[in-house]
Order: C-alpha cells, then structure tokens, then sequence
C-alpha cells in the first residue's frame, strides 16, 4: 500500500503570482488548462497500489478548495483529503504533525511532492529505484542536472555515482557544490518519522533552555531540507534519483508559462482531447494549444501554442483564457486575467522568463519582484476585470484587479 503527500503551502506563500492568485489559491492555479496540484494527483492516481492521496497546508478550507476535491476524487477515483495546519510547519513539520493521518492503514512507503513543480513525475521510476538498492528502508531524493550558476538557487546534492548515496547535501549554497539539484519529491518510509522526531525533540530541548512561552509552536516547525536531509547524507540512508526528463519550478506567473507549455508537449502522448484542433469558422490552431472553452477569440487568429497572430502579422501571447475575456484581433500580451478586456490595437506585453535555449541544463529564473529598487522586467500581469482602452502600451507591469486604465504604462505595479 502506498500513499501521496502535496505540500501546498498557504496564502502567505505564493506572493510572486499576485494579482492572479488574489483570485485563485496558487496550488489551484491553471497550468495547461487544469489546476496546478491535478498533474500531481493524476500522476499519483497512475501509480499501482496507490490508495490515497493528502494535501497538506495552511489554507482556510474554501468552496473552491473542496469543489476541486470533489472532483479530482470522482475522476481519479482515489480517496483524496486536505489536512490543514494550524500554522506554517514547514516541509517536515507539516508531514510530523500529521504523521498519525499518513500512516493510517499502514503504507509501506509514501512520496512527498512540492505543489509549486512541474514534472513528468517519474514516481514508478523510484519505487523501482528504490527496490533495485535492496533497502526497502532508504530513502529516495528525485534529482536534476542544472548548470553552475543556477545550481546555487536549489537544494544541491553530492552523490556516489557508483551507488546513488547522497553523500552531501546543502540548500542553495553560496558556492558552488554539485550541479544535481533537490526537485521537491521525494519516497519515504515510516522510519522518516524518527528522524524528524528526533530533530523535533532536540528543537523542544533548545526552546526550553530558551525559556520561550512559544517553545512548542517553534519546535514543531521543521525543514526536510536543512534539518533532515543535511543530517542523513553520507549515512547509507538516503539516494538520489536523477531524472532527464523535464522539471521546473513554478513560481511566478511567467514560470507558470514555461509550466504549462512543458505540460502541453506532452499531451500528444497523455491528453490528445485537451489540445486545440482546427475546425470551420474557428481560430486557426498551430502546434500545441489549449483554449479554455469561455475564450472568446476572434475567428481570424492563428494560435501557436500560446502565440495568437491574425492576418495584420499581431501577436498575442496569453498566459490563459479563463472565464469570459475578450480579446480582439489586434493586441499583443503575455498574461491576461480573469473577465479583462483589450482594446483594439492596444499592445499588452512583457519579458519572457525562459530557460536559455543554447544550455540544455538551464533553468528557469525565479526573480525577486524588485532588482537594484526597480521593477523586475517580467511578464506584465493583469488581473481580474482589467479593461485596457484602444491604443494605449503596457510594458511590463503588474496591474491590480478591478482597474479602468486610461493611458500607457512602462514598468510600474498599477495599484
């Protein structure tokens, strides 16, 4: 028996994808035209002897929470609950705290997965990992290759390359350690617990020294990353899965782009039905595109994954089309909220965020919103019900929901 843990995190969390997530908690946000924790729940839902799956995180349980539920366990068929912490515990904490919940039934093993990444999700991969190492007892880190520089933004691993150990283990390192990076999944046993508690109980024995009123809250909070897996590397308990297949973080709202077009490369092989087909009196489709239902494009447009051009030679790149959004034939945009209107030849558009093209282990960067106290140039953002006039320029801006603009903007948050 097996079980899926998601780590969704709270509304405090996520606030690189503001405006958008003012609307829709992040873990609900839609990639390649479903939820983001979907992909997570279908490519648990595939694995063999896979009976439950437990969100885990500090959300106030809400109508758009539980509507998802409903229907993820409808279609996948699986039980699937939401397990809410009282605060913010961490990656381990969260798992500690709830540790009677994951191991109800008794499973042999269970996997964690970040909400906020992207993946094939090669989780039968590492149970085979695992079996192949003749412990059914270790350990299992999903790991990637990424270049030099950008390997000081992750969790980076050493490893035997003999055996897969990990032999050392430092997160996001101030120079340069290992070019095999942390994913955020992760297979454990229930012998985890025990070294998270024992972290737990040497953390309560430093608050009570402490003498702190809230020891008990402080101890509680624990980090897979630097008090677990720092601790075990070099110990024979904990391996590295390395993986060739893609794999982002999704952190932004331009991350989310790069996210969704990831996912849509592969519904060729997984989900055929959710990609655009061209028919009569329709936008002419080109390459991989989703187009939610409620969109309203014009019948004259070529779509081309997320590039919309008619036949004036104007592009319109839209992060997505959700609920009613009009957009005409002319603009240009990179990312679009929900039941926002652009007027005709106005011009919406951005910095894309990509990977560089030339570096096959290049990620994508996750930029703080503000860089030397100016505005990151990124992806312009609208949110919701955000109606830009006829002829006016947006460059690089984030522009908050409910918002009547009269004129350009350049680089500026629009409050």
């Amino acid at each position: 028996m097996l079980k899926a843990v998601i780590l969704i995190g709270g509304p405090q969390k996520g606030t690189r994808f503001r405006p958008l997530s003012f609307e829709v908690p992040k873990p609900l946000f839609p990639v390649a035209g479903v939820p983001m924790l979907q992909h997570h729940i279908e490519a648990c839902a595939k694995v063999p002897n896979m009976k439950e799956v437990l969100l885990v995180g500090f959300y106030q349980p809400n109508e758009e929470l539980n509507r998802f539920l409903s229907c993820a366990q409808q279609e996948f068929k699986i039980s699937i609950r939401y397990l809410q912490e009282y605060a913010a515990l961490g990656t381990g904490g969260g798992i500690y705290h709830f540790r009677d919940q994951i191991l109800s039934g008794g499973p042999e093993a269970f996997f964690i997965m970040n909400a906020d990444v992207c993946s094939e999700f090669p989780l039968p991969g590492m149970l085979e990992f695992q079996k192949e190492h003749g412990d059914t007892h270790c350990f299992v880190i999903l790991g990637t290759t990424a270049n030099r520089k950008q390997s000081l933004n992750y969790g980076c691993i050493v490893e035997n390359q003999q055996t897969s150990e990990v032999l050392h283990y430092v997160e996001k390192p101030s120079t340069f350690v290992s070019d095999i990076i942390n994913c955020g999944i992760y297979l454990f046993t229930p012998d985890i617990f025990q070294h998270i508690g024992a972290v737990f109980q040497k953390n309560q024995q430093e608050m009570l020294l402490e003498e702190q009123s809230n020891g008990w809250h402080r101890a509680e909070v624990i980090r897979l990353e630097q008090d677990i897996f720092t601790a075990l590397a070099g110990q024979g308990k904990l391996f590295v899965y390395k993986t060739d297949r893609f794999w982002s973080q999704i952190k932004s709202a331009g991350s989310a782009i790069y996210a969704s077009r990831l996912y849509l490369n592969q519904y060729h092989k997984t989900h055929p039905e959710r990609l655009a087909t061209n028919s009569e009196g329709k936008p002419t489709i080109s390459g991989n595109v989703y187009i939610h239902p409620t969109a309203n494009i014009d019948p004259t447009a070529v779509v081309s994954g997320y590039t919309v051009s008619n036949f004036l030679g104007v592009c319109i790149t839209v992060l997505f089309y959700y609920r009613p959004s009009f957009i005409p034939p002319t603009p240009r945009l990179l990312s679009v909220g929900w039941d926002s209107t652009i007027g005709k030849w106005a011009r919406v558009e951005g910095t894309p965020s990509d990977p560089n093209p030339n570096d096959p282990y290049a990620k994508i960067d996750s930029e703080t919103l503000f860089r030397d106290g100016k505005l990151t140039p990124s992806i312009t953002i609208l949110g919701c019900n955000v109606n830009i006039p006829s002829e006016v320029i947006i460059l690089n801006s984030i522009v908050l929901p409910h918002k009547d603009l009269n004129r350009s903007f350049k680089n500026q948050i629009i409050l």
